[in-house]
């Protein structure tokens, strides 16, 4: 029995394909729009404008089953800003065209900018801290509040640099190493004015076997007033009664120039200061022994360590002119160190600034109103006096009086008023 129905002309039915008298069964008809989809091509083509899916493979017009999404022509990851990160291909939209581009061209005027401001940012915060830290070593010990019946200011700037003979925090060891001996107490070893004015800086020495009067004045820690009673004595035996005030006091009552600024520093502290910047060149022009100091040098250029350096500005036995010959070894020798560690070589060099800086700092003792930028100024002042438009001078003397040395009353005033009035020191010391 035929189980495959009978062809009848003009009976087709949808659900069957078409009658054969085979009696093998028909193949079975071809559907177009049933096709499956083709596999994506190995590169990709860019169709014709407007042509779909099933316009490229041969679908029927109007046949939508499968053309939802494939016929958009939509490159996924082009991106030209569209909802879906992708524009039509070959449809002249600005898209990529498919294909990725190289990475942009950096922006190196951007980035100098950038690290310029950096560095700016990073040397300012740099420069800020190492002004605190440097202001908090400053032992600002010294009240010139305390000074009475003090002269007029003038023009110019006018600090009182004081060497003391200070032991303060050397062990035995350092004070036979330095040759300083072990007094109690201390006193005063050097003494000198720098006026830093705008006719140059002007560096004026005070023997310390000066013969001063002793004014009134009131005590640094009683409070109490002592009267004047025209005392005379050198002028250390002021700072030994009662300390700097009393120094203060004593220099302005008998030069009559106003004291500005007060600057001590002690034996410990020099020393360090000049074994911090790796020593000072020195030309010593005559060569001297003193067995007292330490000192023991040839004539000639030398470079001085730190314990050299105390020998030469403490010597004053080597020299037959008394306290004087001394002074001038330490004008010369403190205008040295100045010049030699005011140098870009040790200001930008942070291995030579900061050692330096905590060598010199921790040891210095200060007035209460003295700022880091003063003592800055006084610094660069000292080096510009052998930069040429400074001066170095002894205080005028006239004499002596029990071994004491006497100043010269006339050229003192003259010095004095020279250097109120800012002008051109044309006085000449001893």
């Amino acid at each position: 029995m035929n189980d495959w129905p009978d062809r009848r002309t003009g009976d087709r039915s949808d659900r069957y394909g078409q009658g054969s008298s085979s009696p093998q069964p028909e193949s079975a008809r071809a559907m177009p729009h049933i096709q499956r989809r083709p596999a994506p091509p190995r590169a990709p083509q860019v169709p014709p404008q407007g042509q779909g899916y099933d316009d490229r493979y041969g679908g029927r017009e109007g046949d939508s089953a499968y053309d939802n999404g494939y016929n958009t022509g939509q490159v996924y990851g082009g991106g030209n800003g569209s909802g879906h990160g992708g524009g039509r291909r070959g449809s002249g939209g600005g898209g990529d065209g498919g294909y990725v581009q190289g990475r942009p061209a950096p922006d190196w005027r951007r980035r100098i900018k950038i690290g310029a401001l950096t560095l700016v940012v990073v040397v300012l915060a740099v420069s800020i801290s190492t002004y605190f830290w440097a202001d908090s070593k400053l032992k600002r010990e010294v009240d010139l509040s305390k000074v009475i019946e003090r002269p007029e200011g003038g023009d110019g700037t006018n600090y009182l640099i004081v060497g003391s003979d200070s032991r303060a925090g050397m062990t035995a060891e350092d004070k036979k190493k330095l040759h300083t001996g072990s007094a109690e107490g201390k006193r005063t070893d050097s003494m000198m004015i720098l006026h830093d004015g705008s006719n140059g800086p002007t560096l004026v020495s005070l023997p310390r076997d000066s013969n001063v009067e002793i004014p009134s004045f009131v005590g640094s820690e009683s409070g109490k007033k002592y009267p004047g009673t025209g005392r005379t004595k050198k002028l250390n035996a002021a700072y030994a009664e009662d300390g700097p005030e009393l120094l203060v006091r004593t220099v302005e009552f008998n030069t009559g120039l106003r004291i500005d600024h007060y600057v001590e520093i002690g034996f410990g502290g020099f020393a360090k200061i000049v074994d911090a910047i790796g020593g000072v060149e020195l030309d010593i022009p005559k060569a001297f022994k003193d067995k007292k100091s330490g000192a023991d040098f040839q004539a000639g250029k030398q470079t001085l360590n730190g314990e050299q350096s105390l020998a030469f500005v403490r010597t004053r036995y080597a020299f037959a002119g008394s306290d004087l010959d001394r002074t001038k070894n330490q004008q010369k020798f403190l205008a040295a160190l100045a010049s030699q560690t005011a140098t870009p070589s040790t200001i930008i060099n942070p291995f030579k600034l900061y050692p330096t800086m905590g060598a010199g700092l921790d040891t210095l003792i200060v007035d209460k109103d003295m700022s880091l930028w003063s003592l800055s100024q006084m610094f660069f002042a000292m080096k510009g006096v052998t930069g040429g438009d400074g001066t170095s001078m002894n205080i005028p003397i006239s004499g002596s009086i029990g071994g004491n040395l006497v100043w010269d009353k006339e050229k003192v005033k003259q010095l004095v008023q020279q250097l109120k009035n800012d002008e051109k020191v044309t006085v000449t010391g001893n």
